[in-house]
């Protein structure tokens, strides 16, 4: 195959409305802003990745409006007539010119994979040593922030198929007030119904101690993130401690932090994410070192819309996830910018199984929701 080259690459931000706001500790979402890449090579074949965060600022340091300054100003200028067909050469050669924004870097190696699929006429999966399933359980997220909402939400889900699994966000309120919270929807649905509960980060290690004991008690079946990332002796103390699975999520987002919370038992469960971990080969790597030290793998997400959901699935779908995903992202959405919307149902999400993602953009509805 003779040399191709990155002729170009673009990038936009998109606001896409929710179906609700959507309560986290640290912000409340009211719509989805996402940076979409598009990298056109010389051969005519388009990659395209996605970059999405939630709530601005509020969660991490990479912002939309930052991504898309980093992509146009600096990675699009630093790729345009490299090769195309080395995924780990531009991977490489971004991390020697750009520091930390994993997030763009994701998208960048997302829409690498994604073009290289399409020439070669193989998933991004199969790129990756091939698939072991084709369709992903996927839990819901109820984060109404009412109690009565959240159950009456949950029954109907249950009745119709869709989901079998629920987590809970809380952390946004006394602590006291969110073990009520939790342990109500619990109870209401029923012991034979999979609950976990992400805290965002949001208790004291004193706090949790305190909080988990109860949530075990309700029969909470996983406890995420319940202290801040840095904390890594907390989060093993917390493990320890424990007979509910601890879930290390922002604190486990690099392959760095992987192997330094392996080694100390900081967590029984790890959660994934292509953005935090600047790309799906990472996520093999942190997978590697989770496993090798008996920890189990969650998919995680950014809630991000179509794009980034079938990225994080198809190396997902490589993987043996113990605890499932949450990769609902594109269910929260009102509208969406690709041709074809995936199918959820039975608890699950189904792979596209095209070339490359295996989806397409819809350029009237990019060009519908692009911010101005």
């Amino acid at each position: 195959m003779k040399d191709i080259q990155i002729a170009r690459i673009e990038s936009v931000i998109v606001d896409l409305p929710t179906i609700r706001p959507h309560h986290l500790s640290m912000a409340v979402m009211r719509n989805q802003a996402m940076v979409i890449v598009r990298l056109f090579c010389s051969d005519g074949i388009e990659g395209i990745g996605e970059a999405t965060t939630i709530g601005g600022l509020s969660y991490g340091d990479e912002s939309p409006e930052g991504m898309k300054l980093t992509l146009d100003t600096y990675i699009a200028p630093l790729l345009q007539g490299k090769s195309a067909l080395s995924v780990n050469a531009i991977m490489t050669l971004l991390k020697s010119h750009i520091k930390g924004n994993n997030f763009v870097k994701s998208a960048i190696e997302t829409a690498l994979l994604d073009a290289q699929g399409k020439r070669l006429g193989v998933s991004v999966a199969t790129l990756l040593g091939g698939a072991v399933t084709q369709t992903l359980p996927v839990l819901w997220t109820l984060a109404s922030g009412d109690t009565q909402k959240d159950i009456e939400e949950a029954h109907a889900l249950l009745k119709n198929g869709r989901h079998n699994t629920f987590k809970l966000k809380i952390g946004r309120n006394d602590w006291k007030t969110d073990v009520r919270h939790v342990s109500a929807i619990k109870e209401a649905i029923g012991p034979d119904v999979k609950v976990t509960v992400d805290v965002n980060q949001a208790w004291s290690e004193s706090i949790a101690k305190q909080a988990i004991a109860l949530l075990q008690e309700a029969g909470i079946d996983l406890i995420e993130q319940p202290i801040i990332k840095t904390n890594f002796d907390g989060l093993a103390r917390l493990t320890q401690y424990f007979k509910v699975p601890i879930m290390a999520d922002e604190a486990a987002g690099t392959v760095s932090d992987a192997y330094k919370l392996a080694k100390i038992g900081g967590g029984s469960v790890f959660a994934l994410k292509i953005s935090k971990a600047g790309g799906l080969i990472n996520i093999q790597k942190q997978a590697a070192i989770a496993q090798s030290a008996g920890i189990s793998l969650y998919g995680g997400t950014m809630l991000e819309g179509t794009v980034g959901t079938v990225a994080s699935a198809q190396v997902f779908s490589t993987l043996q996830l113990d605890w499932g995903t949450e990769l609902f992202g594109p269910l929260l959405l009102t509208e969406d910018i690709v041709k074809t919307r995936l199918t959820y149902q039975n608890g699950g999400m189904e792979i596209p199984q095209g070339p490359g993602l295996g989806i397409a953009l819809d350029m009237n509805q990019v060009e519908k929701f692009k911010r101005k």
